[in-house]
């Protein structure tokens, strides 16, 4: 890898860093290079600047969650297992990249992206709400809007990702089987 590809990754790493753990109005492109060990004058020439090095965090991220629903469709056969393949990468990768978690889905930045970006979180929420829609259209899923029940399973398996990037509980707690469990209960077809 060249010099300047490393360089680049140094700051993105440094911009994940510092975004989730002191947020993004409290960090200055000072702060960003120091933490990346190199010149300010650097994060200029990869990046016109601080908000343009957060659009690019956040898109990883989001390609990161969009890719695990990728892998989680491509991986079962039924939307339980699916879903359940889903909850647990998601879950594994609160308790190996907490701040790529943290930044996708406990930050709101929606005034600071730039389409690309937004395209990128786009694509998570259409390939989650795809999933549930295959459930729905195999009778496993309730009556209702499937941006609605993809957005009630998310917000269950939100409880345990928060919990692992807060330390509270490790991947392989309990109260994670019991968040997976309550979020197929909160979109399974009753009956």
């Amino acid at each position: 890898m060249k010099q300047s590809d490393l360089t680049r990754e140094r700051l993105l790493r440094a911009g994940l860093e510092l975004f989730t753990a002191q947020g993004y109005r409290a960090t200055t492109t000072g702060d960003v290079a120091r933490h990346a060990g190199v010149a300010e004058g650097s994060l200029y020439r990869h990046f016109s600047g601080k908000q343009a090095l957060l659009n690019e965090v956040y898109r990883g991220a989001a390609v990161w969650a969009g890719e695990r629903v990728r892998e989680a469709d491509a991986a079962a056969a039924t939307l339980p297992e699916k879903l359940a393949h889903l909850a647990g990468a998601l879950v594994r990768g609160a308790g190996s990249e907490p701040a790529v978690v943290r930044l996708f889905f406990f930050q709101n930045h929606t005034t600071l992206l730039d389409e690309r970006a937004r395209a990128a979180a786009r694509e998570f929420r259409g390939g989650l709400e795809g999933l549930v829609a295959q459930g729905k259209a195999d009778g496993l899923v309730r009556t209702g809007g499937v941006d609605a029940l993809a957005a009630a399973w998310l917000g269950v398996i939100r409880v345990a990702l928060e919990r692992i990037v807060t330390r509270e509980w490790g991947t392989n707690s309990g109260g994670v089987t019991v968040c997976r469990d309550a979020a197929w209960a909160a979109i399974a077809q009753p009956g």
